[in-house]
């Protein structure tokens, strides 16, 4: 097979919601199709029950919530696809972005009781933005639900994009019987006590086969069918391909997750619809993914996946040609040659070195302390800069005292590489070593998560205090902060010896500005959230 082959059958995409959707559940069930895995796991559920694997932390288990990034590849149907499950709490919501920048669509798993909610708003508009393919499952008909022509036409209000249900319900609830397939005109029947042991076998029927659908549905049903496809044909919109390639037209389609209906069919279309991997923009270009030259950036750095390796790995998009292990690159950031030695291919926190890799899949590299999240990797002749990965500035703000001063070397162990993965931001008072420690994040459950990797992965238990301080700003290069006259401003220094203010009200920010003639603060991330 050739280069160019290879590329077409890649499918890379995110899998995006609001918590409790039913997002990883929905992306265990796409294993389990594609043989990835032999029965799936359990999001929230008994300490003995199998868990999802793409929540392997601790804390995930714990909490039955995502709270890290996972990638997943495996072959379905002659594709090779790579699955991004994000985090759907809000406080995670920097992983997430930085994740869709390496996904060329995204799947949104919408809960059929409860509509649009904050955080899938949020993360749409990043979709938007990328002008990228929104495939929209509504999830749980199998509950009771919200009217179906009522969640279209929130989706088409609140986003401003066009849908086209492939598949829709017939029912919900109790009474949920199922979907119709509008483009093979086929009934797919649910039963309760399926939960995917089998292939589900659609049923041709014409929606004016009336016969047919009172015996497989029933009359009351087959009548509110009709009419509710009739009204989907007569006053909705025609299905266009190019519309949905360029984020303007979000195929929907029903189903139940956690029963396994609807995702076999979802999956069928989703992957006959999307693209193969997208081009990638650059700082002055586009770089193809047909272009032979190797082109890569990081998107994600993660230590301690494996127990067992103790070690770092920063996840890679591919965006142009092929990987090839042993064959040595330039790191774009750090000006030097590399050789990837051991690229692996991820499922979850398993992974595998491989012997080659394409354009849309993502890789994992070992990462001694050299990669920064949005470095590229390329080829020697190329020599490019992809554009930059969004960053938020942290809004909340604790110091942190070890407890164990005999622990000293763990604790900063720990402190460098969360550091280094750049989601939790880690500041010490400069001068002070790791005496005076700040943490800085965007959302409350981020502390626990620093807490919960610190005494699992490093064996390190530590004292807070809270902050006043709510605002950071970077202090230019060449500006010495001890020069500054400040009041009630923290100055702190990140982990590559950066300066910053931590500043408690808005008053303060203006007041150090006119208080120092010609001083200009620059803005800690890219996002404001």
């Amino acid at each position: 097979m050739t280069n160019q082959e290879q590329i077409n059958r890649r499918r890379t995409f995110a899998i995006i919601s609001h918590p409790d959707a039913g997002k990883t559940t929905l992306t265990e069930k796409f294993l389990l199709y594609g043989g990835a895995i032999q029965s799936a796991g359990s999001v929230k559920g008994k300490a003995s029950d199998r868990h999802a694997v793409s929540d392997w932390m601790e804390i995930e288990k714990k909490r039955g919530i995502s709270i890290t990034s996972s990638v997943m590849q495996f072959e379905y149907d002659g594709y090779c696809i790579n699955i991004l499950d994000t985090p759907g709490h809000q406080d995670f919501s920097e992983d997430t972005y930085r994740t869709l920048m390496a996904a060329d669509s995204a799947v949104m798993v919408i809960d059929a009781a409860k509509g649009i909610e904050p955080q899938t708003r949020k993360l749409f508009k990043v979709c938007a933005m990328r002008d990228i393919p929104i495939f929209t499952f509504i999830n749980k008909m199998d509950r009771e639900a919200r009217d179906p022509f009522d969640l279209l036409d929130e989706l088409e209000t609140e986003f401003g994009i066009a849908t086209y249900p492939i598949t829709w319900p017939i029912g919900c609830g109790l009474r949920f019987k199922g979907v119709y397939h509008r483009e093979h005109k086929k009934i797919i029947s649910y039963a309760d006590a399926h939960r995917g042991r089998e292939r589900l076998s659609s049923i041709d029927c014409d929606i004016t086969d009336t016969d047919t659908l009172d015996r497989l549905i029933g009359e009351e049903e087959r009548a509110e069918l009709v009419e509710q496809v009739e009204l989907l044909d007569g006053a909705g919109v025609d299905f266009d391909l190019e519309a949905v390639r360029h984020g303007k037209l979000s195929p929907v389609f029903f189903g139940s997750a956690l029963n396994n209906f609807g995702i076999e069919t979802f999956l069928e279309c989703f992957l006959r619809m999307t693209t193969a991997p997208l081009p990638r923009k650059t700082d002055g270009d586009t770089v193809y993914p047909s272009d032979d030259r190797f082109s890569a950036f990081v998107f994600k750095i993660q230590a301690n996946m494996n127990k067992a390796h103790r070690d770092r790995i920063a996840f890679m998009r591919i965006c142009s040609g092929r990987v090839e292990r042993g064959e040595t690159y330039y790191h774009v950031q750090g000006g030097r040659e590399l050789k990837l030695s051991q690229p692996q291919q991820m499922m979850a926190q398993e992974r595998s070195v491989i012997d080659e890799a394409y354009a849309g899949d993502i890789i994992g590299v070992f990462d001694p302390g050299i990669f920064s999240i949005g470095d590229t990797v390329c080829d020697r002749s190329m020599r490019v800069q992809f554009e930059g990965i969004p960053t938020f500035a942290p809004e909340i703000f604790v110091e942190v005292e070890q407890i164990d001063s005999m622990k000293r070397k763990q604790f900063a162990k720990g402190m460098n590489q969360i550091a280094q993965e750049g989601a939790i931001r880690i500041f010490c008072e400069p001068g002070s070593g790791l005496e005076r420690v700040y943490v800085g994040v965007v959302g409350e459950l981020q502390l626990d998560v620093l807490e919960s990797r610190m005494k699992n992965e490093y064996n390190v238990e530590y004292r807070k205090y809270p902050q006043p301080y709510q605002y950071i700003k970077r202090v230019p290069n060449g500006v010495n902060p001890a020069d500054l006259k400040l009041y009630e401003v923290k100055w702190v220094q990140d982990f590559r010896d950066g300066n910053y203010l931590l500043f408690p009200t808005p008053w303060h920010i203006n007041y150090t500005l006119e208080h120092n003639e010609g001083l200009t603060l620059e803005e800690y991330g890219s996002v404001e959230e």
